[in-house]
């Protein structure tokens, strides 16, 4: 009986609660009074998180042990700001960053174009910045490329083959060019073609260039570093179709993060220096040499609408 009467209490006080505020797409741990789209700061009850260690993750667009090295002076100038010890969790998949982030286990983030609304509406992330050129353009095309050789001229002759994507929440390795794919060219995947999901846009790529795949779908921003890094050869591959520019991956922290700490970490964004960094040299390969501030009600309403478009929904599972 006292277990029925608290699970009556619970319920009772969570429905209260979940009617008292505004949240949109939201998962109803969170609020939106404001309407921005993010969960707010804080919620009513919750407390903020005020970690000992700031765990830090870079999306998974390729392997992950290429990126620590990278990161590393960044995460040297986060903790000098924020007087954390701040460690690089090199996460495997879009799922396993956003369940860390949902759970308190990551605080600080850049998630990929296609995770963002899903980390934003199930795991409380909060965007702010992303990567730009040095005259403030940013973004990034999705292509989809073939092998030499494979008979593949245009997008038409993907009937029948098999295209790789990298994961069900990216944008550019699934989310786009599937949308693009049905909507512009008519062809549905599993009728018009066969899909195979190869975990990374690297992954991809390599895969079309050594054949395992007919054709790949990918952010052309990987394949510049790659090419740039010698992974690739500018002529192994032949792109057949380019998009429109999607906004880069989105930085920012988790909704709860104790606000003097989250404060401090978006002042270290702004204040990095990025001249002679290991970041500076990766990054300049694809173009992209400072952070600009953004929101994710204004930049990301393009793949929101590509989300509706594919009738993706943000809750949480």
């Amino acid at each position: 009986m006292y277990r029925f009467f608290f699970l009556l209490i619970f319920t009772v006080s969570f429905q209260t609660f979940a009617e008292d505020c505004s949240r949109g797409d939201l998962d109803p741990r969170f609020c939106d009074r404001n309407g921005d789209m993010v969960a707010d700061a804080s919620s009513e009850g919750e407390r903020s998180l005020n970690p000992r260690v700031l765990i830090f993750a870079y999306t998974p667009v390729e392997d992950p042990a290429v990126y620590r090295d990278v990161w590393s002076e960044f995460l040297d100038h986060l903790s000098g700001i924020t007087g954390l010890r701040v460690v690089f969790f090199p996460v495997q998949s879009n799922a396993a960053q956003i369940e860390a982030m949902r759970s308190g286990r990551l605080h600080v983030a850049g998630f990929n174009t296609g995770s963002t609304p899903l980390a934003v509406n199930c795991s409380g992330f909060v965007p702010f910045t992303i990567m730009a050129s040095a005259d403030g353009s940013y973004g990034y095309e999705m292509e989809i490329v073939t092998y030499p050789g494979s008979g593949i001229q245009s997008v038409a002759d993907l009937k029948g083959r098999t295209i790789a994507f990298s994961s069900p929440t990216s944008n550019s390795g699934f989310k786009a060019p599937i949308a693009i794919l049905s909507s512009e060219f008519g062809l549905v995947a599993g009728k018009d073609y066969d899909s195979v999901f190869s975990g990374k846009h690297d992954n991809t790529l390599l895969g079309v260039v050594n054949k395992d795949y007919d054709a790949g779908a990918m952010a052309n921003s990987v394949k510049s570093r790659m090419l740039a890094r010698g992974v690739i050869k500018r002529n192994d591959v032949n792109v057949i179709y380019q998009s429109q520019s999607f906004p880069t991956t989105a930085f920012g922290a988790v909704h709860n993060l104790d606000p003097v700490i989250a404060s401090k970490v978006r002042e270290a964004f702004v204040s990095f220096d990025w001249q002679n960094t290991k970041l500076l040299a990766e990054f300049r390969k694809s173009g992209e040499s400072q952070f600009i501030p953004i929101t994710y009600k204004e930049h990301w309403q393009v793949i929101r609408d590509i989300d509706a478009a594919n009738q993706v929904s943000y809750g949480c599972r």
